[in-house]
């Protein structure tokens, strides 16, 4: 029996450390290692730093082809140009969609043309208009598609007033709508988002939820050790966050709780991200003249684990606009280390169930700027309170092993897709 074949397409994979780029990587190595062929369809690596990454210059197509002896298995990836902006607002960010569609099209026609037929045909949404070159690929060449949505893009862009023209946004719905009773298959991370889908079109959708590698990802005990390292004290209480940076998360309210609680020697914080958006925090946190923050880049992946650790609190922040909508991929790996977090999500969302079904941490509302004092009282009441926060950090490790574990994960996408 021969192996099967996937096809990937999306804007972001491997070498981007964070969000879909990530989870996209460690998806096709997994299928690798289980005797997948795998072909991708991306663009060069810029996320989050919004600039393409050395070695690429993002000038023409690159084919690369990795060959594994060990189980007979090959990788092809096809980069393709695409436009990156430097400040990614709404049209900035749909013309970016738009170039990455019209080169990606190319490289489907010549499979096309070539009667490369794949088995399953993976779509990454966003953007979500991907999907319609994997439906004229699987129409010409056979195959089955798959639909997964990572982020509800239409939604998120209308709700945060990235994208205003109510006919663009209608019509958008529309061809989603077209897509989402096309596909054969339709994923999604969270029960919440796949309610929304369902609200749309009357069918089956399958919950594929981020993962984490639970091995190489884990608690480790001497926290109070590892803060010394990272130039803290031991006393020191310090609440990282950690991810990308952007309006969803809006992270000027940690600058506001930083000079609320400047006061207190021992509160410290930590945005740990990159791109355009970081510098913004960064000069208003020196126009604030704060110095109970620190701002770091992404951090290496030999040391992310450790860095993880360090923190005592971890932030999970989003505003009330994007429930549901997105579920912060940051989360998985967060409980794998058994981290405890302060959690930004409205009731009846799917990350509040979450979080309060599992006392995984200490859950807010979203804040708006007339409910700043929200973040900073949960911060001082943790702070003054003591740190009592060892049964949060097991039950997110627990969490994590038992519902996010990579294999199982993986496995069902197997059963569910591949079967």
């Amino acid at each position: 029996m021969s192996k099967k074949k996937i096809l990937l397409l999306s804007h972001n994979f491997s070498p981007e450390p964070i969000g879909i780029g990530k989870y996209n990587g460690e998806m096709i190595s997994w299928l690798l290692n289980r005797g997948y062929d795998c072909t991708v369809i991306t663009t060069f690596p810029y996320y989050p730093q919004w600039k393409v990454q050395k070695p690429y210059k993002n000038r023409w197509f690159k084919r690369e082809v990795t060959s594994y002896a060990e189980n007979h298995t090959k990788l092809t990836i096809y980069r393709c140009p695409s436009y990156i902006p430097k400040d990614p607002t709404g049209k900035q960010r749909a013309l970016q969609d738009l170039s990455f569609w019209v080169s990606k099209f190319f490289v489907v026609f010549g499979m096309i043309l070539l009667n490369r037929r794949y088995d399953l045909i993976v779509t990454i949404a966003p953007p979500f208009h991907l999907a319609h070159l994997g439906l004229l690929l699987r129409k010409l060449n056979g195959g089955k598609l798959l639909y997964h949505v990572q982020d509800m893009q239409i939604e998120a862009a209308r709700d945060l007033k990235l994208f205003s023209q109510k006919h663009v946004l209608n019509s958008l719905f529309k061809v989603e709508t077209s897509i989402l009773k096309s596909a054969d298959y339709v994923s999604s991370i969270s029960e919440g988002m796949i309610r929304k889908i369902k609200a749309k079109v009357d069918r089956d959708v399958k919950y594929f939820p981020n993962w984490v590698d639970t091995e190489r990802f884990y608690p480790i005990p001497s926290r109070e050790n590892l803060k010394t390292k990272w130039g803290y004290s031991k006393d020191d209480i310090v609440f990282l966050y950690s991810g990308a940076v952007g309006v969803k998360q809006r992270l000027e309210r940690i600058l506001v709780t930083a000079q609320d609680v400047a006061k207190q020697p021992n509160i410290k914080f930590i945005i740990c991200s990159s791109g355009p958006y970081m510098k913004s925090l960064q000069e208003q946190a020196a126009v604030l003249g704060l110095t109970n923050i620190s701002f770091m880049d992404v951090q290496p992946k030999a040391i992310f684990n450790e860095f993880l650790n360090m923190a005592d609190i971890h932030l999970v922040l989003q505003i009330s606009d994007a429930a549901d909508l997105v579920m912060p991929s940051k989360l998985s790996t967060i409980l794998a280390v058994g981290g405890a977090s302060i959690i930004s999500a409205s009731q009846g969302t799917s990350l509040h169930q979450l979080a309060q079904d599992h006392d995984i941490g200490y859950v807010i509302e979203p804040q708006d700027r007339k409910q700043q004092d929200i973040l900073t009282n949960q911060v001082l009441h943790i702070a003054q309170n003591g740190l009592d926060l060892e049964l949060k950090r097991q039950n997110a490790r627990n969490y994590a092993v038992k519902h996010l574990n990579v294999d199982m994960v993986m496995g069902n996408f197997e059963r569910d897709f591949l079967g």
